[in-house]
């Protein structure tokens, strides 16, 4: 008689932010799609707002081996958790959370009953692998990293202590922005500093930044794989250099469109895919977006945790509404840093956003990019976004803030040909100008890769292509890691 073998079950911790959140959640689903048990693990402030604006446990109840369980960041409930914040959240997470990961672990708190499996590996977030991986070899069990950058960027990253090593870091002052970086293999020809991750842009290579990520990326080899969403069209040879370092990688992306390929794969019709959002989305946009024209709308967002001056704010308006196009613009709540009196604002752009705007606090963002009026993406460059707009053949302008956002711009611009590269400038003038050239006078020009590269992106994650065969390869190695525990 055939022995019997439990399912696979693996633990997913995403870092708590909304990026990295949404990312490792369709992950999560991909797997439960294929029968592995999963056990998403958040914070319990994250786990919080995703239940308040988000169907997520309605939606992974129909995978019998899911469940979700919360764990504390180890911080105050009035802390503020934002991207200033970032140390402190990162420091507790390593020193309160891992305590409590550890014990949980020790505990079988995972297992909860005799129906689930045993631990099979656990899925990290690259961020948070150090403290991770030490726990998972206490325990004797398979680590795999996800990293939530582009492949570009990880590389970048990876290359960092070669740059330190050659003195291209840290900059010697505004007049070094546009030296070329010569030490990250593939990007000798184009990469400036002004495009390296945020936090190599520094004075003191003792800043604690610079530390946080160059060690959590340089722990990577260690694992037993690394997932990336991305696919090896867009970006094979950064690719080409990680799996030297790397011997198992898995290139899976991009994963909202691999996720609602496989979902109407399985159920033979066209699934309206929920939002892992950690703000209540604002849906009336996409009755004005459907009495608009054809390509005519610029969708402006720059995500969930960059912050702007009240003086950048009015330079974008400005701009926006001096470019006679018509625009939709995502702007939380907690966007603007102080708050615009009404008596501050003109009424030019007051009666320029009626006629030709609309404004919402969170937007769907698939569906938005997805929509037949939208012709154009100001973003702020985060990979999630770019990928979506990748998928849907919408070319970008680039504002990054702060982290990856300035490699992926200079990529979008300058290896890619999907937009342009705005960074570093907030002026209306410039706004009002790169508006107009994407919108219209290089529109042509930017379609042709555009969609190129969406047909691409497609392609990889329909059945036999590179990221389909690559998730199939994931879960087969998963299930054999299972085999083999048993």
């Amino acid at each position: 008689m055939e022995q019997y073998c439990p399912p696979a079950h693996v633990l997913i911790f995403p870092f708590p932010a909304q990026g990295h959140v949404n990312s490792m959640l369709k992950l999560a689903e991909l797997l439960g799609l294929a029968g592995i048990h999963v056990t998403f693990l958040n914070t319990d402030f994250i786990h919080e707002r995703l239940v308040r604006y988000t169907d997520i446990k309605t939606r992974f109840s129909c995978y019998p081996g899911f469940q979700f369980m919360t764990i504390s960041d180890g911080l105050s409930a009035d802390h503020p958790r934002s991207l200033i914040k970032f140390i402190e959240v990162y420091d507790s997470l390593n020193s309160k959370t891992k305590l409590l990961l550890r014990e949980m672990l020790a505990s079988n708190q995972l297992i909860g009953s005799n129906t689930r499996p045993s631990l099979t590996c656990i899925i990290v977030d690259g961020l948070i692998g150090g403290f991770t991986s030490d726990i998972a070899n206490e325990f004797r069990i398979p680590i795999i990293y996800f990293r939530t950058i582009s492949a570009s960027c990880y590389w970048a990253y990876f290359s960092v202590p070669k740059i330190i090593e050659a003195g291209e870091i840290p900059v010697r002052g505004n007049e070094d922005m546009d030296r070329l970086i010569t030490t990250v293999p593939s990007m000798e020809s184009f990469l400036r500093y002004r495009d390296l991750p945020s936090f190599c842009q520094v004075n003191d290579l003792n800043h604690c930044n610079l530390h946080i990520f160059v060690s959590e990326t340089q722990q990577s080899p260690q694992a037993h794989a690394l997932i990336l969403n991305t696919f090896e069209d867009l970006e094979g040879p950064a690719l080409s250099h990680i799996r030297t370092h790397c011997s198992k990688v898995y290139t899976i992306g991009p994963l909202h469109t691999h996720l609602k390929f496989r979902l109407e794969a399985k159920t033979s019709s066209s699934q309206s895919q929920s939002s892992n959002n950690l703000y209540e989305v604002d849906k009336s946009c996409m009755t004005w977006l459907d009495a608009q024209p054809l390509k005519s709308v610029i969708y402006v967002s720059f995500g969930s945790i960059t912050t702007i001056t009240k003086d950048k704010h009015m330079e974008f308006w400005f701009g926006l509404v001096n470019s006679k196009q018509r625009f939709l613009w995502v702007i939380r709540p907690d966007l603007v840093v102080g708050e615009h009196n009404r008596n501050e604002v003109p009424e030019e752009l007051l009666k320029g956003t009626k006629e030709r705007g609309y404004i919402v606090s969170w937007a769907p963002q698939e569906e938005v990019l997805a929509h037949h009026a939208i012709g154009g993406f100001l973003t702020h460059s985060g990979w999630n976004s770019t990928l979506e707009s990748i998928v849907a053949g919408v070319p970008m302008i680039c504002w990054p803030f702060i982290g990856d956002q300035q490699l992926n711009s200079r990529f979008v611009s300058e290896v890619w040909k999907l937009g342009l590269d705005m960074k570093d400038a907030c002026d209306r003038f410039i706004v009002e100008k790169m508006v107009n050239d994407l919108m219209g006078r290089k529109r042509e020009v930017f379609m042709k890769s555009t969609d190129e590269m969406a047909w691409l992106a497609r392609k990889s994650v329909s059945e036999g292509g590179s990221s389909y065969c690559n998730l199939d390869r994931l879960v087969k190695d998963i299930r054999l890691m299972s085999m083999e525990a048993d």
